[in-house]
């Protein structure tokens, strides 16, 4: 199959093949007509045979995140910015276009805005090593109703407005569909409307945070609304499935590749 026309799609293979090694994944991955592949942790990995395994394969990785350090807190900073080093060179290894960057959860006790100045101020001092880099970070809020309680950036809203105090073109928003439909909805109204903000997406069914055709959310609309854009860069299918994972994954390519 060769790739969509319109919409990239990534499979997250740490999430949707959990239970096979990462070269594994890889080549189900391609068997079932996707261009690209995307990771956690760059660090618990064999980057050489995933480089090796990708080569042959003929995929991209779309994104892989970096370190899980706090940017709200200025304690930490400076071990915030050694792992965002540490992970601009293995994206360049992997030939690697976007880092996905959690914030860490709320400080209790300290005012909301002083985080928020903390978050932009480590945010611009990452700038000029991305820039450098060419490699594009991007933040991503979280929902804090179900799965990530505590967690300082909820919105996206708030993200494109962090993003463009930021104004670094190398600083953007990874926006999840599914978290962004239990945080605030609108979903395809927020995407289209800031999507020059957006360097990644993710996907997943709500409830459940399953396959994608599973619950309320109808994504051939979603993903026809992205494409028509314009946007250039991956969808990252990044769910747990609840039937074979395989099958799944080759549905869902069928109607990709028609968006």
């Amino acid at each position: 199959m060769n790739s969509p026309a319109r919409l990239k799609a990534s499979v997250c293979v740490d999430a949707v093949l959990e239970n096979l090694s990462t070269v594994d994944a890889m080549k189900l991955v391609a068997d079932c007509g996707y261009p690209a592949f995307e990771f956690w942790k760059w660090w618990d990995k064999d980057l050489d045979a995933i480089n090796q395994a990708r080569e042959e394969l003929q995929l991209q990785v779309a994104a892989v995140c970096t370190k899980f350090v706090s940017l709200v807190d200025p304690d930490v900073r400076a071990e915030y910015l050694a792992g965002l080093k540490e992970s601009i060179a293995a994206a360049g290894n992997l030939n690697c276009p976007v880092l996905i960057s959690q914030v860490g959860d709320a400080r209790p006790g300290v005012d909301r805005a002083e985080q928020r100045d903390c978050l932009i101020a480590g945010l611009k001092e990452a700038a000029p090593m991305l820039e450098d880099s060419g490699v594009v970070l991007a933040i991503e809020p979280l929902n804090e109703l179900i799965d990530h309680a505590g967690y300082y950036l909820v919105r996206s809203d708030e993200a494109f407005s962090i993003i463009q105090e930021v104004d670094s073109p190398n600083v953007k928003v990874t926006f999840d569909i599914y978290h962004q439909q239990i945080s605030e909805g609108h979903v395809i109204a927020n995407l289209t409307q800031n999507v020059n903000a957006i360097a990644h997406f993710h996907a997943a069914g709500n409830p459940g945070r399953h396959e994608l055709d599973r619950g309320e959310l109808h994504y051939p609309s979603i993903f026809a609304a992205i494409a028509d854009t314009g946007y250039s860069g991956h969808v990252g299918l990044e769910y747990w499935p609840v039937n074979d994972a395989a099958a799944g994954l080759r549905e869902a390519a069928s109607w990709i590749k028609k968006v």
